[in-house]
């Protein structure tokens, strides 16, 4: 579907939900995206690193075009450029708001291509990064830095978004500027498959934060929480954000997330390259041509598309199914994730297994669940049972499905391997956020300074 219709006609809500319909596709053109951030280090101090400067934001990305990628600029309101990406290859590298470094790949066909694509961009991004005395953090949360300590990086929308996200929530500036996610983007092959899709991976996706609990230090200090990271979309815009209890709902389907997505408020407009204030306005005056930052004018699916983007459901439609849930962490967890969900969403009968442990579950539980997991981790319960129990039970039938994909690699394995890092955090009933705070309380000395080198890709 093109941006703008044929007839030139104004947008209706069947148009939107149509959208949706173009991420429909036959099982064997099904492909996988992962996605992830890494906070950006001064090697020598642990400083956050600006944009600007020689040894900056910008220096990064233009010395990873020495690599083949090519540069991404967006305008600025005084006639000028900013460089905020790179695009390779279906790939993009681009900039959270506090300067967390992003890989956005390209849609492959396996795990084991994903893992190349990780594994080449690190190599890629360390080299370049050591020449500037810069390292990477594979944390879910900034473990030191105020939120006065990070730059804001210089993109339009984060400036819109900085100046919103305390009217709605008190820790959206967290979010935006001191956290860091892995994300996996999977297909869909008809409404129905994506019902039965969003519903199973929205259940399980406190489990999914659990199992990745990367992020137990904020400002130096231990917080309770095994995913900081997860604790923030607790509390940053719950107009935007949290499990959707529509989706668990008899006969939910595109038209659903449409509708809710329409009430969602906006950020803001993009006109001629530059981004237009809109935070907190109605799409759906937008669609009448009543929106106040731009008066008579109506919308383009691009403007649709450009909304849903600035929704944060911890799972979220486009033309894909995006899991949000996870904290990052280093290569192995990386292409985990994508391994877990694909092994969960790809094979039927997995599907329908996984589906059969949580179904019984009611909207509070899942509410409940969300909040537990981040403090808990897998020692959070549910239905009777602990995350821990829940995790072995969900791990087996993920390598099952892994299994009847039979996707082999270079070395004729197929992808069940990828889950190893998983089933051992499984077992063990240990997140990963709880090995830190052992260091921590032990041979680190009640100090987070140790955790720049653990925790270095």
């Amino acid at each position: 579907m093109s941006e703008t219709l044929c007839d030139d006609r104004p947008l209706t809500f069947d148009d939107l939900v149509a959208d949706f319909a173009r991420g429909c596709k036959p099982k064997t053109a099904f492909r996988v995206g992962s996605e992830h951030e890494k906070f950006v280090f001064r090697t020598a101090t642990h400083a956050a690193v600006p944009y600007q400067g020689e040894a900056g934001i910008q220096a990064l990305l233009l010395g990873l075009k020495r690599f083949g990628w090519t540069e991404v600029f967006e305008k600025t309101p005084g006639g000028g450029e900013t460089l905020i990406a790179l695009t390779r290859g279906g790939a993009s590298v681009s900039l959270e708001p506090g300067g967390q470094f992003e890989l956005s790949g390209a849609p492959l066909e396996s795990v084991h291509d994903i893992c190349v694509e990780i594994g080449q961009h690190l190599t890629e991004a360390k080299q370049v990064a050591a020449g500037l005395g810069l390292s990477f953090l594979s944390l879910g949360f900034a473990p030191q830095w105020t939120r006065e300590q990070v730059e804001a990086m210089p993109k339009g929308r984060y400036a819109i978004m900085r100046s919103y996200m305390p009217k709605v929530g008190r820790l959206g500036l967290d979010m935006m500027f001191r956290t860091c996610t892995v994300q996996a983007n999977l297909d869909f092959a008809s409404e129905a498959d994506m019902a039965a899709k969003f519903r199973l991976s929205l259940a399980l996706q406190p489990l999914a934060s659990a199992l990745f609990a990367n992020s137990p230090f904020v400002e130096g200090r231990p917080t309770g929480y095994v995913s900081s990271r997860a604790r923030v979309w607790t509390d940053t815009d719950p107009a935007r954000t949290g499990m959707l209890d529509f989706v668990f709902r008899n006969g939910f389907g595109f038209a659903d997330y449409a509708a809710w997505a329409l009430d969602a408020p906006m950020y803001f407009v993009k006109r001629d390259g530059l981004y237009l204030d809109a935070s907190g306005q109605s799409f759906r005056a937008f669609m009448k041509g009543e929106l106040p930052a731009l008066p008579g004018a109506r919308p383009t699916l691009k403007d649709w598309r450009d909304h849903l983007n600035t929704l944060f459901p911890e799972v979220r439609l486009q033309s894909y199914l995006e899991m949000r849930g996870a904290d990052t962490g280093p290569p192995q967890r990386l292409c985990a994730l994508a391994a877990f969900w694909m092994g969960l969403l790809y094979d039927d009968a997995a599907t329908a297994a996984a589906w059969d442990l949580c179904r019984r579950w009611r909207i509070e539980d899942h509410e409940r669940l969300r909040a537990d997991a981040a403090r808990l981790g897998l020692k959070a319960r549910i239905d009777g049972r602990t995350l821990q129990a829940l995790a072995v039970d969900v791990l087996a039938i993920a390598r099952r499905g892994l299994r009847n994909r039979a996707r082999l690699g270079p070395s004729m394995t197929d992808e069940t391997g990828f889950l190893s890092s998983l089933e051992e955090i499984a077992e063990s009933g240990v997140t990963p956020a709880e090995r830190w705070l052992d260091l921590y309380h032990g041979s680190w000395r009640q100090s987070v300074a140790p955790v720049y080198e653990a925790a270095a890709y």
